[in-house]
């Protein structure tokens, strides 16, 4: 048996269409961060400044920092609209 031959596969191909566009919106990485806590303070704080989450603000900071070193990917993708996400409309 392969490693993508797993017990967590659905039965019905259509479950796994169904579940697809979960798993795109999921792409992205996730990182565990340890900061200074008044660092974290200080961010959060920025953060609810510009209306962004910590989480937002980190990955925004980020991005600026690679771009003004140049070495920001050519194909990183944008980052994120706020808020939630758009239901598509019922066609």
């Amino acid at each position: 048996m392969s490693p993508d031959e797993g017990t967590d596969s659905p039965a019905d191909p259509a479950e796994g269409r169904a579940a697809a566009p979960k798993a795109a919106r999921q792409a992205r990485k996730q990182v565990l961060l340890r900061l200074d806590p008044q660092v974290h303070d200080a961010l959060a704080r920025w953060a609810g400044e510009e209306l962004r989450s910590a989480n937002a603000q980190i990955e925004f900071l980020l991005r600026r920092a690679l771009s003004e070193a140049g070495r920001l990917p050519g194909g990183a993708g944008p980052i994120p609209p706020r808020g939630r996400p758009r239901n598509a409309p019922d066609s």
